[in-house]
């Protein structure tokens, strides 16, 4: 028996956008939670996105509804989100 992965629908699926920060990820991850908390968090669904075509700094995705609340949630870090984009090839 093979076992088949289903695809989601485009209409289904979750618009992210993607953003890089010359940051670690455990510092985005504080700055979010002490900003917006973790209901805040979930609504994101911030997650770090693992690329190595930038070295020394992170890429991470959140939902593109929730974009406004982690640019917020940075800027008070004072971490500076570099580049926005809705592709990951469109950072580079």
């Amino acid at each position: 028996m093979i076992k088949r992965r289903l695809k989601l629908k485009p209409s289904s699926r979750d618009k992210r956008r993607y953003f890089l920060v010359g940051a670690s990820n455990s510092k985005i991850e504080a700055a979010i939670l002490e900003y917006i908390g973790v209901l805040g968090f979930s609504k994101s669904a911030y997650m770090p996105v693992s690329t190595k075509n930038f070295p020394g700094k992170t890429v991470g995705s959140c939902l593109t509804k929730n974009l406004n609340d982690i640019r917020a949630a940075l800027t008070m870090a004072r971490i500076r989100i570099e580049k926005v984009s809705g592709t990951l090839k469109g950072l580079s």
